[in-house]
């Protein structure tokens, strides 16, 4: 394979090692996106538990590997400016994720106009 890559033209090659890494990188930001998908699922979550709580009840907040005693109203300010910044992320992410779709396809364009002419040759 990599014999066959080297008779292509070195643009060509460039646009070939530049999806890979596009695609490389777009698996890195999905899986990301995962992420801060599920940890805002889990916010929203937490969240609704609290709600059932009664205002006066012991919350315990973790703390490294420690449980520390803290305010309901505290903890739900917390999860809610996480969760506000996690949104941020979702939409940050979901534009970097398209663009990066509409490179890759432009990419993919190019390069199957640069070797449509190479398919098309007779075999040697």
């Amino acid at each position: 394979m990599s014999d066959e890559l080297s008779k292509l033209p070195p643009q060509v090659q460039e646009r070939l090692m530049r999806l890979q890494q596009l695609q490389q990188t777009l698996q890195t930001v999905l899986q990301q996106k995962q992420q801060v998908d599920m940890e805002a699922s889990e916010i929203d979550q937490t969240l609704s538990e609290l709600q059932k709580t009664a205002d006066e009840a012991i919350i315990y907040k973790q703390a490294g590997s420690l449980l520390i005693k803290t305010d309901k109203a505290k903890v739900v300010a917390d999860l809610n400016e996480r969760k506000d910044l996690l949104s941020t992320r979702q939409t940050v992410m979901a534009r970097q994720e398209e663009r990066m779709r509409t490179q890759l396809k432009d990419l993919q364009n190019q390069l199957q106009s640069d070797l449509n002419p190479v398919s098309q040759s007779p075999p040697s």
